[in-house]
């Protein structure tokens, strides 16, 4: 019992120290983000994105607006969003052929001789802003945290560098970027959101493949399609509470 309870003290002791740097986190973060937003308040909004890869035509337009937005560096791994292009075989269902040269930066070269029983789709990915997020729980300072509107982030006065975030992400969406040697990823593009922008991502879009979405607005157009559409979050199994939505998510995707 009394092991028990120097665990449990030891335990809550972690977690105070954690969610204390997390708060110190934030204060940075909202200094500089909806503070310059004055009608933004942070209790009304949940966001998340619907993607419809029926839509997604691999242009690459997301990956290029999304890096000239959030100065992401033009070094090969190093994307806050990407697009994969997935072959899928009737014949081998569970062994799909997945490509995505410099994250569809410049988009997919064609493709020669496929066979008529091969499924060609594409699929954008991106952080996911759990709702539990992996990266959060393991980072020893705080530094990756979830606001109070949904977004995780990143404060990169606070990261180490450590990669712990990176390895724990099940969605493989963050890296480290060499110039700070910080870890980096999607923000959802946080410093246009709170302005009442779309993400750069969004708005580059030529089919409207991807919607930014406000769970918590009422009148958010999401909440009809997510009653009409059968979509799926990436990887449900880890119980992450993630908050991307895939319309007709093929089962081969991973």
């Amino acid at each position: 019992m009394e092991q028990d309870r120097r665990e449990f003290l030891a335990d809550t002791g972690r977690w105070l120290l954690l969610t204390g740097a997390a708060a110190l986190a934030w204060d940075s973060v909202v200094a500089g983000e909806p503070e310059k937003a004055p009608n933004y308040r942070l209790t009304d909004h949940w966001w998340g994105m619907v993607i419809d890869i029926e839509k997604c035509i691999g242009c690459g337009n997301c990956v290029r607006a999304c890096k000239a937005e959030n100065d992401v560096p033009l070094d090969e791994g190093s994307f806050r969003t990407w697009v994969e292009r997935y072959q899928v075989s009737s014949d081998d269902l569970d062994h799909p052929t997945v490509d995505s040269p410099n994250g569809a930066y410049d988009g997919f070269p064609d493709l020669k001789n496929v066979d008529g029983n091969v499924k060609v789709f594409f699929v954008p990915k991106l952080c996911n802003h759990c709702s539990h997020s992996p990266c959060v729980q393991v980072c020893p300072v705080g530094a990756t945290f979830e606001s109070p509107d949904g977004v995780v982030l990143i404060d990169k006065s606070r990261c180490i560098g450590c990669r712990y975030c990176v390895q724990a992400c099940p969605y493989g969406c963050r890296f480290i970027d060499h110039r700070t040697m910080t870890a980096d990823k999607c923000t959802l593009c946080y410093h246009r959101i709170t302005r009442g922008l779309t993400t750069a991502c969004c708005e580059a879009c030529p089919t409207g493949a991807r919607q930014l979405v406000d769970l918590k607005n009422p009148s958010d157009p999401v909440h009809l399609f997510l009653k009409t559409h059968a979509v799926h979050v990436l990887k449900p199994q880890m119980a992450t509470g993630a908050k991307v939505y895939y319309n007709a998510l093929d089962g081969a995707v991973r």
